[in-house]
């Protein structure tokens, strides 16, 4: 009686037993079998972010690429902070006018493809004497923009023709002057490097006000070409003048020959040691004129430095004296008895 309740209850145990392990193993089943999920895709890195600015290009620019003016900035920073308050600088990077303009640097310089390859200064159009770029070349860029106005007459004008290349008076990378971009302080200190005399002239007792800041060179110069000669911005000198000596003008009803003729034939244009910038003291500058050898009698007396104070033969008429102090109207005269000047 007693071993049949334990082999029941050994049974029992068994049939639990069993039940336990097939549940345990019926929960495990379904996760072994789902099958694992991939991790998602990552996108690939160059359809994801666009390469850095900085980054340099896979291939090399060919020659006749144009790279951009934040490429030339790269090596060429300082000049980049010079160029941009210019009148080019504003214009090109702020309100170009044309595709050209847009280009920047190489509006002037060209592409700058070979450079970049090739950083020499014969790999692009540079503008200085040392540079291997000819003269011819150098000023063909400038044209491109400046071709009219002033510059219709560049082409076998003096500048021209002597090989003057327009960075020999300009600067287009810097302001050094209050307009113009020239390439000194003012156009008139541009201008006497290559025209000493005519400095030397300014400094003597009498002479033009330029120095003084009053005129400059291009008052009265066209240093980009003329009609004239030599480059005077007037069909000839008497009518340059007499835009500031107006009182000289005429037409008059009893004119002096010479002074129809030229005013140089008495005057320089620059300066003189003289009165008046005159190019002679009277009355020898008048004796040019009226004091022919074999004449008698005044005005032909011929008179020389023995007549002066100090000489063997003083006369009266170069004592403080001079033939203005009769013929005050020397110019030219509307009087009706104006005849001699003297009124």
């Amino acid at each position: 009686m007693l071993r049949s309740v334990v082999e029941r209850a050994r049974a029992r145990a068994a049939r639990s037993i069993a039940i336990l392990v097939w549940a345990l193993a019926a929960a495990a089943a379904p996760a072994a079998a789902e099958p694992e999920a991939p991790p998602p895709a990552q996108p690939a890195a160059a359809e994801s972010a666009p390469a850095p600015a900085s980054a340099p290009p896979d291939a090399a620019p060919l020659p006749d690429d144009y790279v951009g003016v934040a490429r030339c900035q790269l090596c060429h920073e300082k000049e980049k902070e010079h160029w941009g308050p210019t009148a080019h600088g504003q214009l090109f990077e702020r309100a170009p006018r044309t595709e050209l303009e847009a280009r920047g640097c190489e509006s002037c310089h060209g592409p700058g493809g070979r450079h970049v390859v090739d950083p020499r200064p014969g790999t692009i159009v540079s503008f200085t004497r040392s540079s291997t770029s000819s003269v011819e070349v150098m000023n063909g860029m400038c044209l491109h923009c400046h071709a009219g106005g002033a510059r219709i007459y560049w082409t076998g004008s003096t500048h021209e023709s002597q090989g003057l290349a327009c960075s020999d008076c300009h600067n287009p990378m810097g302001q050094q002057s209050v307009r113009g971009l020239e390439a000194r302080a003012s156009a008139s200190a541009t201008c006497f490097p290559c025209h000493p005399q005519q400095r030397l002239d300014f400094t003597k007792r009498s002479h033009m006000p330029l120095l003084e800041g009053k005129i400059s060179c291009v008052d009265c110069h066209e240093p980009h070409g003329s009609a004239t000669d030599p480059l005077i911005r007037a069909d000839d000198v008497n009518q340059l003048c007499t835009q500031c000596h107006a009182d000289k003008r005429g037409p008059f009803l009893w004119e002096h020959p010479p002074v129809v003729e030229s005013c140089l034939n008495c005057h320089r244009p620059h300066g003189s040691n003289h009165e008046a910038l005159l190019v002679a003291s009277p009355p020898f500058l008048c004796q040019q004129c009226h004091g022919q050898p074999g004449s008698f009698g005044h005005p032909n007396d011929l008179l020389s430095s023995g007549n002066l104070a100090d000489g063997p033969r003083p006369d009266e008429r170069l004592l403080n004296r001079g033939c203005v102090n009769c013929h005050v109207q020397i110019h030219g005269s509307n009087h009706p008895s104006g005849a001699r000047f003297h009124r």
